[in-house]
Protein backbone atom coordinates (compact mmCIF):
# COMPACT_ATOMS: atom_id res chain seq x y z
CA UNK A 1 0.00 0.00 0.00
CA UNK A 2 1.42 3.36 -0.93
CA UNK A 3 1.76 6.08 1.74
CA UNK A 4 -0.86 8.38 0.19
CA UNK A 5 -3.52 5.65 0.26
CA UNK A 6 -2.60 4.77 3.85
CA UNK A 7 -2.97 8.42 4.86
CA UNK A 8 -6.39 8.66 3.22
CA UNK A 9 -7.49 5.40 4.85
CA UNK A 10 -6.36 6.68 8.24
CA UNK A 11 -8.29 9.91 7.76
CA UNK A 12 -11.46 8.05 6.87
CA UNK A 13 -11.19 5.60 9.75
CA UNK A 14 -10.35 8.36 12.24
CA UNK A 15 -13.21 10.56 11.11
CA UNK A 16 -15.65 7.66 11.31
CA UNK A 17 -14.53 6.71 14.78
CA UNK A 18 -14.54 10.31 16.04
CA UNK A 19 -17.99 10.98 14.62
CA UNK A 20 -19.49 7.68 15.70
CA UNK A 21 -18.08 7.54 19.21
CA UNK A 22 -18.69 11.23 19.76
CA UNK A 23 -22.36 11.03 18.79
CA UNK A 24 -23.35 7.88 20.65
CA UNK A 25 -22.91 9.49 24.07
CA UNK A 26 -25.08 12.55 23.43
CA UNK A 27 -27.74 10.35 21.86
CA UNK A 28 -27.91 8.22 24.98
CA UNK A 29 -27.84 11.34 27.17
CA UNK A 30 -30.74 12.95 25.32
CA UNK A 31 -32.74 9.73 25.63
CA UNK A 32 -32.09 9.50 29.35
CA UNK A 33 -32.96 13.18 29.84
CA UNK A 34 -36.27 12.64 28.07
CA UNK A 35 -36.93 9.50 30.09
CA UNK A 36 -36.25 11.26 33.38
CA UNK A 37 -38.41 14.22 32.45
CA UNK A 38 -41.33 12.04 31.37
CA UNK A 39 -41.16 9.98 34.55
CA UNK A 40 -41.04 13.14 36.67
CA UNK A 41 -43.92 14.75 34.80
CA UNK A 42 -45.93 11.55 35.22
CA UNK A 43 -45.39 11.64 38.97
CA UNK A 44 -45.87 15.39 39.43
CA UNK A 45 -47.68 17.10 36.52
CA UNK A 46 -47.60 20.53 38.19
CA UNK A 47 -43.89 20.98 37.45
CA UNK A 48 -44.17 20.38 33.72
CA UNK A 49 -42.98 23.83 32.62
CA UNK A 50 -39.98 23.82 34.96
CA UNK A 51 -38.92 20.34 33.92
CA UNK A 52 -39.40 21.17 30.26
CA UNK A 53 -37.08 24.16 30.61
CA UNK A 54 -34.38 22.08 32.31
CA UNK A 55 -34.77 19.25 29.82
CA UNK A 56 -34.31 21.60 26.86
CA UNK A 57 -31.18 23.00 28.51
CA UNK A 58 -29.73 19.51 29.08
CA UNK A 59 -30.55 18.49 25.49
CA UNK A 60 -28.80 21.63 24.19
CA UNK A 61 -25.66 20.81 26.19
CA UNK A 62 -25.66 17.20 25.00
CA UNK A 63 -26.23 18.23 21.40
CA UNK A 64 -23.30 20.66 21.59
CA UNK A 65 -21.04 17.68 22.31
CA UNK A 66 -22.35 15.93 19.20
CA UNK A 67 -21.73 19.04 17.11
CA UNK A 68 -18.20 19.23 18.53
CA UNK A 69 -17.60 15.59 17.50
CA UNK A 70 -18.91 16.40 14.02
CA UNK A 71 -16.50 19.34 13.74
CA UNK A 72 -13.59 17.12 14.81
CA UNK A 73 -14.60 14.52 12.21
CA UNK A 74 -14.70 17.19 9.49
CA UNK A 75 -11.31 18.49 10.60
CA UNK A 76 -9.88 15.00 10.31
CA UNK A 77 -11.34 14.60 6.85
CA UNK A 78 -10.56 17.94 5.27
CA UNK A 79 -7.88 19.80 7.27
CA UNK A 80 -5.31 17.09 7.91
Amino acid sequence: MNPEAAKELGKLIGAGMAGGAGMIGPGIGIGLAGLGALISIGRNPEVTSTLQTYMILVIAFAESLAIFALVIAFLLLFAI
